[in-house]
């Protein structure tokens, strides 16, 4: 007769097959939320200040847009998990060079994981940023699966294969719905022979399809989409699919995949939300107010565990806020807001409430933030501004104004602040230096904060860590500069 097993270990034993079940079954679970670092910005929060705000609000993932060391060097002994990020103008490289590879994994993974002492917790590594976005063009996704198959291989080799998986962002447009339903999902025509090698990819090494998920952009790109259905608002119109009831934009968006998934061949792929999130300026509905009602539904959601009408009680593995903070260096090709995706502000102040960990009590500001001097860069009120516009057109090409373009906060300050607004941003931009206040002339230095109620005239960081581009024309594109053009002549 066989032994009989001890009550509390056969307890363990049936806790242990419950789990498993529960697993297997799809039973609701807890999706963890974290928050994307980018790296876009001229003078950044330093690291060390960054991982204090993460961790006194209790975060517990992040997302990084590079592998920048001074940041990995700062999330070491965290205890945070971190995604490192492999930039898309290296994919073309790591595609055919396997000893490059092998190099990014030896200095940007295998050197934080030492034999002895804190390590950084690097869980994934996102292969490209967003590589399948249709406006690249073919210019970065035919490289996207030879880089990370170059990089799997040089985890494996560096025994890291079965702790640190290899995935690729793939951007909102990267699949689609022409009816709008998500029941006619499927991947653009253009990458979905390469979109099922990933996914082939993928499903070998276990490896979640990590995507970007926008009810903003869907918001302004669709008219079937209202701003209560974006804001997960009970008073939105419902959209039916088959008898399949939606009630927000992010359930239909994400259905939307989880059919171009099935359709593919991969109707069990596991999805991470890589970004998603509202920005708070630079363009109509783009507020602290809208955003905090965006965030606040999205949590909810999340944490409801109710999955969506195609995955019931089985929401995404992972949740990624866009974006932990404010990025003047990010590119406006989509729109001026693209600056404004922060829940804090380009020094680490919370512009409204959301629960990223730490429950129902305020988001934790930056402590002991170092700024520059108490000076702002004016327009000179005693000198002929005729030329003022050509002035602002050179200080914007640098510095951020989407804040002082059609739809921005600081819109409507009116001529001449908003000279000064330009003005304010190039010199800050350029560390205060006298002659960044020049402007022919026109400009004037000041201890008197030109701030109004609604427009913030920033002071800026003190930091070592700087970043000014060599060509800061090309940071000025077409539609940014019609736009700003536009403002300036409106309000002259």
């Amino acid at each position: 007769m066989p032994p009989s097993i001890p009550r509390p270990l056969l307890l363990r034993f049936r806790l242990l097959a419950v789990a498993s079940l529960a697993g297997i079954a799809g039973w609701p679970r807890a999706a963890a939320i974290g928050v994307n670092w980018g790296a876009a910005s001229s003078h950044p929060l330093p690291p060390p200040k960054v991982v204090e705000l993460l961790k006194s609000n209790n975060v517990s993932r992040v997302k990084l847009s590079d592998a920048d060391p001074d940041v990995l060097r700062s999330l070491s002994g965290s205890g945070i998990a971190v995604t490192v990020g492999v930039p898309d103008l290296m994919l073309r490289t790591l595609n055919s060079s396997r000893k490059g590879a092998e190099s990014w994994v030896h200095d940007n993974v295998t050197r934080y994981f030492p034999a002895g002492g804190p390590r950084v917790r690097i869980e994934y590594i996102a292969v490209g940023d967003e590589p399948f976005l249709s406006s690249h063009g073919d210019q970065f996704y035919p490289y996207v699966l030879g880089a990370a198959t170059q990089i799997q291989v040089a985890l494996t080799k560096a025994n890291l294969g079965s702790k640190v998986k290899v995935v690729v962002p793939c951007s909102f447009d990267a699949f689609q719905s022409e009816s709008n339903l998500p029941s006619e999902g499927h991947f653009r025509p253009d990458i979905n022979k390469t979109m099922i090698q990933l996914l082939t990819f993928l499903n070998e090494h276990r490896s979640p399809f990590f995507v970007s998920i926008s009810p903003f952009l869907s918001l302004h790109q669709s008219k079937n989409i209202s701003l209560d259905f974006a804001l997960f608002k009970g008073t939105a119109r419902p959209h039916n699919d088959s008898h399949r009831i939606y009630k927000n934009s992010f359930d239909l968006s994400y259905d939307t995949l989880v059919t171009a998934l099935h359709n593919a061949g991969f109707p069990q792929m596991e999805i991470v939300v890589a970004q998603i999130g509202w920005p708070t300026d630079g363009a109509a509905n783009a507020t602290s107010v809208i955003a905090e009602d965006f965030m606040k539904g999205l949590v909810d959601h999340i944490h409801s565990k109710t999955g969506t009408p195609l995955r019931p009680r089985n929401p995404p593995l992972e949740v990624y806020i866009l974006s932990l903070l404010d990025e003047d260096q990010r590119s406006t090709s989509a729109g001026n807001f693209e600056r404004h995706w922060g829940v804090f502000t380009f020094d680490g102040q919370a512009k409204y409430h959301i629960d990223l960990g730490q429950g129902s009590r305020k988001l934790w500001n930056a402590q002991n933030v170092e700024y520059l001097s108490s000076r702002w860069c004016v327009v000179n009120n005693n000198e002929n501004l005729s030329n003022a516009t050509a002035n602002v057109l050179d200080a914007c090409s640098v510095a951020d104004c989407t804040a002082v373009s059609p739809g921005g906060s600081c819109y409507n300050i009116g001529w001449p602040r908003n000279v000064s607004y330009a003005f304010n941003s190039y010199y800050q931009q350029h560390d205060q230096k006298a002659d960044s206040c020049y402007f022919g002339g026109l400009g004037l230095i000041t201890t008197v904060d030109p701030s109004t109620e609604t427009c913030r005239f920033a002071v800026g960081l003190r930091t070592s860590h700087s970043l000014i581009l060599v060509l800061p024309q090309l940071l000025l594109t077409s539609s940014l500069f019609t736009t700003i053009l536009m403002g300036f002549v409106f309000l002259t």
